[in-house]
């Protein structure tokens, strides 16, 4: 945990595929002031429009989390958040040339590594963070998230698929800097060879590949060099809620639990948040703990 705010030392730069579009696309990532936030800007539109990374700018989670306002959007921006929110970065500027934040490998991983190795740095204003006072609960149609409160910034996740290399997973995640890069950041998304083909019939999945995601079909997995971490697709849906849940603005101290959820509700889960003001307050924290 940082007592205050962070950005990136210096502009970074992408060039990738939209995974739906197919499209090329190139992202640079700018350092942007305290307060900021996290901003997304269309390069390719008239005016250059700019879009915050909030959870009420949320307009589709069917099968990414996509912004949008004023008749534009942002769409796959999951992965990115996620690796800002692990990397604990609070205000930068995501410019983009088309539509879609590339996938690269389907992990957070090459955000990461390129981020880290263009450091961050640490700016005169105070971090804060939402933290938690009362358990905050939401379950639905065999789904469920919750959030209590807690000293950290801890994660557990529980998925089912009735596949063979997939079954039931579980994993709890200590977030810091380290555990993410360590454990989470590289990750990928992962799909059912027979939804891939579903998607590319309606002109979507365009851009996905064996290169950027872990692709299964009926008997196991397609990737010729297999997994990253044997529990890779629980560790990816951890990836996936450290994006969704950074778009409320600010990082949550406390215990996150997620059974079989995904982007659709988790967002449903940050909508409930905002109701239940009594569970939380927004403070500054007084001591620093972010190995």
């Amino acid at each position: 945990m940082y007592i205050k705010q962070r950005t990136l030392a210096e502009p970074v730069q992408f060039n990738g595929k939209g995974l739906h579009s197919g499209k090329t696309v190139k992202l640079v990532i700018k350092p942007a002031p305290p307060n900021f936030g996290i901003k997304f800007q269309r390069v390719d539109l008239p005016g250059k429009p700019m879009i915050s990374s909030h959870f009420n700018k949320v307009i589709d989670t069917s099968l990414a989390t996509v912004i949008g306002e004023n008749g534009y959007i942002v769409s796959t921006i999951e992965h990115l958040m996620a690796s800002l929110s692990g990397l604990s970065i609070d205000n930068a500027v995501a410019e983009l040339d088309d539509y879609e934040v590339p996938i690269m490998d389907g992990s957070a991983a090459v955000f990461t590594e390129t981020i880290t190795s263009a450091g961050v740095v640490e700016q005169n204003a105070p971090r804060l963070y939402f933290v938690i006072t009362a358990p905050i609960a939401l379950e639905k149609d065999g789904k469920a998230v919750s959030i209590k409160p807690g000293a950290g910034r801890t994660i557990s996740c529980t998925i089912k698929f009735d596949h063979p290399a997939i079954r039931e997973q579980k994993y709890t995640l200590e977030l810091t800097d380290s555990t993410f890069v360590r454990e989470i950041g590289s990750a990928r998304t992962f799909g059912f060879y027979q939804e891939i083909e579903y998607l590319r019939r309606y002109g979507l999945g365009k851009g996905g590949s064996l290169d950027n995601a872990v692709v299964l079909d009926k008997d196991g997995i397609m990737n010729e060099g297999g997994l990253r971490f044997p529990d890779e697709f629980v560790r990816h849906k951890i990836l996936d809620s450290i994006g969704d849940f950074s778009l409320l603005g600010m990082p949550i101290l406390g215990h996150i639990e997620l059974y079989k959820s995904g982007h659709n509700f988790n967002h449903e889960f940050l909508k409930e948040f905002f109701k239940q003001k009594k569970a939380w307050k927004t403070s500054p924290v007084d001591t620093e703990m972010n190995s």
